[in-house]
């Protein structure tokens, strides 16, 4: 009998299992997938992010610092930068094997290649299935993933309007080239998907090129994708990889009798940017941390619930205010994209909520203000 098992070794998971590990608890961590493994992912990293680790990354993880963005909308261009970095560029392969290692520090077991099939709420205890065996503890934390189905067991799969889909390659380059072509800036094309964006993420060794959007309004995202690398000058051939984004910002349930969901699982992704890490790091370490008080200090099984304030607290007005920053902006594009790429107030202003200084409440209000949007 464990105090916790935890589905999922990415981010979430990972930070989740090393806070129990160093509350004590006897913890088990499942993943399907033997690590390190490929992630789709541009990889962009915030401070934000960061500032929830308890401690540092080594150098060889940070690929690429970044100072500013270029916002691209039909011929409108605009660059922006801050006099410090507002994130990092990270490989996903390297950093979530590099976090679930951190949480192996704290002696929890850990089997990766190891698939869990379903997750049953008991009176007593959680039973967890795998193909090797069924497993017991006192409590569960789903930290799956957007794809994973195991979530079901506390809510049901998000519909088509509560989630997006990306595409994401990587094209090798020199660092030389990219250092010319973008320099300390992300690079973001508005108006190339419905509700979304495309991107191009200097790395080491490659550019991260993607795009993204909300499915219903993304029908063609193959095509998309390929009239993209074309427009901005990738004519090689590359393997795409899709993945599912689910919009932050939605009501769900993300607290059952015994399980706790975090990170993508939950639903805690900024629904404008679809930036997830910050949100992943900490709902996974909040969900440990609302066990722990449960199982090691013989809280009532009702003080679960804490979890999800917790959340709220810490980032629930951020991802409600992104989604309806997300909606306005692709409601009416053609008016807030000229607007955003008009003026390099509005970029700068924006690298606050990237660096999270301010929240999408503050900017909203800011740009209502300073820029009389009805």
């Amino acid at each position: 009998m464990y105090d916790v098992i935890i589905i999922g070794g990415g981010p979430s998971g990972a930070s989740a299992g090393r806070r129990a590990g160093k509350l004590g608890m006897k913890t088990l961590l499942l993943d399907k997938e033997e690590f390190p493994r490929y992630k789709p992912c541009g990889g962009g990293l915030s401070e934000h992010a960061m500032s929830y680790l308890d401690f540092e990354l080594p150098q060889d993880i940070i690929e690429w610092d970044v100072t500013g963005a270029r916002i691209i909308f039909r011929d409108q261009l605009i660059e922006v930068h801050k006099d410090h970095r507002v994130s990092a560029l990270v490989s996903r392969n390297k950093f979530d094997n590099f976090l679930l290692e951190k949480a192996k520090e704290t002696n929890i077991e850990v089997h990766t290649g190891e698939k869990a099939l379903c997750c049953r709420e008991m009176p007593y205890c959680v039973e967890v299935d795998t193909r090797q065996g069924t497993y017991q503890a006192k409590f569960a934390i789903i930290a799956e993933g957007a794809h994973g189905l195991v979530k079901t067991c506390v809510r049901p799969a998000d519909n088509k309007e509560e989630y997006g889909i990306c595409l994401v390659t990587e094209v090798p380059a020199d660092e030389r080239e990219m250092e010319k072509r973008l320099g300390d800036a992300v690079e973001l094309h508005f108006g190339v998907a419905g509700g979304g964006y495309g991107w191009i993420f200097p790395h080491k060794t490659y550019y991260s090129v993607g795009i993204g959007g909300v499915v219903k309004d993304f029908p063609h995202p193959k095509e998309a994708m390929l009239n993209f690398l074309k427009e901005n000058g990738f004519s090689g051939e590359y393997k795409l990889h899709g993945h599912k984004i689910p919009w932050g910002g939605i009501k769900r349930k993300v607290v059952g009798s015994r399980v706790l969901l975090s990170g993508d699982a939950a639903g805690y992704v900024d629904a404008f940017s679809g930036e997830g890490l910050a949100y992943a790091i900490c709902s996974g370490q909040f969900a440990a941390e609302a066990i722990a008080r449960v199982c090691l200090q013989g809280k009532n099984l009702k003080d679960l619930s804490k979890y999800e304030s917790l959340c709220r607290a810490e980032f629930g007005t951020h991802l409600k205010y992104s989604l309806l920053f997300s909606r306005i902006m692709h409601h009416f594009p053609e008016r807030t994209f000229k607007i955003f790429t008009s003026s390099d107030k509005m970029l700068d202003k924006y690298l606050e909520v990237m660096d999270f200084t301010i929240d999408y409440k503050d900017y909203l209000r800011w740009a209502l203000l300073n820029f009389k949007l009805r």
